[in-house]
C-alpha cells in the first residue's frame, strides 16, 4: 500500500491542477494568426503583483549601481520606439492600452532586454551599443518582448512550473497556486532571466512582434538584420539575450516565412 501512496498523491495533484486550471485566449489572432489557447493555473493579478515586485527589485539594483537611465538620449530613443510599439498593442488585446507601461534603460555591457508582465520594459545599453542597433532593429527586440507580455507567456510558464510542483510534491502542494507575491516574484524573475520560453512561445513572440513593428511603421526586414548581428555576437560567447532564446539562424528561417504576412501592414503604414 505504501508504494501506491506517491501515485495516489500525484493523481490527486493532477486533479487539483485540472480543476484549478483556466483555459484562456490571451490575445486576438492578428494578421499573423496566433490563436493558440493557453492553460493557466495562476491568475493575471498574481503574476502582475509578482512582476511589479521583481521589476522594482531590478530597478533598485540598477539605481544602487548608478546604472539606471544614466544616458538621457538613449532613454529618450528607447522610449520613443517603445511607445510606437505600445500604441499598436490593442490590435492584439484592447486592455493593453491601459497597462501602466514603464520604459527604463540599464547601463551594462550585457546584450539583453525584457518586458515583464504588465508592460515593464528594460533595455540594456550593451544591446544597443555593441550591436549598433538601428531604430527598426530595436523595434524588433521590443516588439518581440512586448509580444511575450501580451501573450502572458510568463504566466503560462509559471503555471506549468506549478503543475510540475504539484506532481512532484503531491496533493499537499495543491494550495501552492495561492502562495504569496514574493514566491511569484521569484518565479517571474527566473522566467525572465534564467528559464527559456518554449519554442512555441518564442515563435508566437516572433510573429506578433513582427506584426507590431510593421504596424508601428518599422520595416520588418530589420528583424533579419538583427538576428544576423546576434549570430555574429554568438561567435564570441553567448549573449545573455540568447541564453533564453533559440539560435539566431533558426529564427531567421522562420522570420523569412512570416514576412509576407506582415509586409503589407508596413507598406500601408509607410
Amino acid at each position: 500500500m505504501k508504494t501506491q501512496r506517491p501515485l495516489i498523491l500525484a493523481l490527486s495533484a493532477l486533479l487539483a491542477f485540472a480543476s484549478g486550471c483556466e483555459t484562456v485566449k490571451t490575445t486576438s489572432a492578428g494578421a499573423v494568426g496566433v490563436d493558440r489557447k493557453q492553460q493557466m493555473l495562476v491568475s493575471s493579478e498574481q503574476i502582475d503583483q509578482g512582476a511589479a515586485q521583481a521589476y522594482e527589485a531590478e530597478l533598485k539594483a540598477a539605481r544602487d549601481k548608478n546604472a539606471l537611465n544614466t544616458d538621457n538620449a538613449m532613454l529618450a530613443r528607447v522610449t520613443n520606439v517603445a511607445k510606437r510599439i505600445v500604441a499598436v498593442t490593442p490590435t492584439f488585446r484592447a486592455d493593453a492600452a491601459n497597462w501602466q507601461w514603464q520604459f527604463n534603460v540599464q547601463t551594462t555591457d550585457e546584450l539583453n532586454a525584457y518586458c515583464m508582465p504588465g508592460g515593464r520594459i528594460m533595455v540594456y545599453t550593451g544591446l544597443i551599443q555593441k550591436l549598433d542597433l538601428s531604430d527598426a532593429e530595436l523595434a524588433t527586440v521590443l516588439g518581440h518582448e512586448v509580444a511575450h507580455a501580451l501573450r502572458e507567456h510568463t504566466r503560462e510558464r509559471v503555471s506549468r512550473a506549478y503543475a510540475q510542483q504539484l506532481v512532484l510534491a503531491g496533493a499537499a502542494a495543491a494550495t501552492g497556486a495561492s502562495e504569496g507575491a514574493t514566491n511569484i516574484a521569484n518565479m517571474v524573475g527566473q522566467v525572465t532571466f534564467q528559464l527559456p520560453f518554449s519554442r512555441e512561445q518564442e515563435s508566437e513572440a516572433d510573429e506578433i512582434g513582427l506584426e507590431l513593428m510593421a504596424r508601428a511603421g518599422y520595416d520588418p526586414h530589420a528583424a533579419l538584420a538583427l538576428w544576423k548581428k546576434m549570430s555574429a555576437a554568438e561567435q564570441s560567447g553567448t549573449p545573455k539575450f540568447l541564453s533564453t532564446h533559440p539560435a539566431p539562424k533558426e529564427r531567421q528561417k522562420d522570420i523569412e516565412k512570416i514576412l509576407p504576412r506582415v509586409l503589407p501592414l508596413y507598406t500601408k503604414k509607410a
